[in-house]
């Protein structure tokens, strides 16, 4: 692990962007970057993802990414290609980032051990995403929105028509 993280490629920017970091824009080869939660540990993000976790399209089996990172007004500041590993359940690596993760996981139900205990078992990955390459900031940044239309989902619900009380006259 410690030979990994030494040979990364870290700028100040990537690091201090990585540092602050709650939420990252994943994206795995030509698909979309979707927003994800993540842990900042040791220079790297950690983030889970699977079944009753948040939805990472590829992240599980890949092995490079993009990560784009916001600065403190909001904006995009930082985009770099990120090395992923998959922490395998049972290794030193598993035991030492899992509960971090599990102890920032908002709205878990029951203790982090069963947290942990249901990621293992469940088949949720725990990916790390390391710096790997050169990041693209400042003026280099696209200079477009890069909105999308909202993807489908399934926690849509259709819109209801407003409920009434009483009618309305109109005079």
């Amino acid at each position: 692990m410690t030979d990994e993280l030494d040979s990364r490629e870290v700028t100040p920017l990537v690091d201090e962007a990585v540092k602050k970091a709650a939420v990252c824009w994943v994206s795995v080869g030509k698909g979309p970057a979707v927003a994800l939660w993540c842990l900042p540990v040791e220079g790297t993000l950690l983030v889970v993802s699977g079944p009753g976790e948040q939805s990472a399209p590829g992240l599980a089996d890949a092995d490079a990414a993009q990560v784009t990172l916001r600065g403190d007004h909001g904006g995009r500041i930082v985009t770099w290609p990120a090395r992923v590993t998959r922490l395998q359940p049972g290794t030193e690596e598993w035991e030492a980032a899992a509960p971090l993760v599990a102890a920032k996981r908002l709205n878990a139900s029951g203790p982090t051990a069963d947290l942990i205990g249901r990621w293992a078992t469940e088949g949720c990955a725990l990916n790390r995403l390391a710096p790997a390459g050169t990041p693209v900031a400042g003026a280099d940044l696209s200079a477009e929105s890069l909105a999308e239309p909202p993807r489908e989902a399934p926690v849509v619900r259709a819109t209801r028509k407003p409920f009434r009380l009483h009618k309305v006259r109109r005079r």
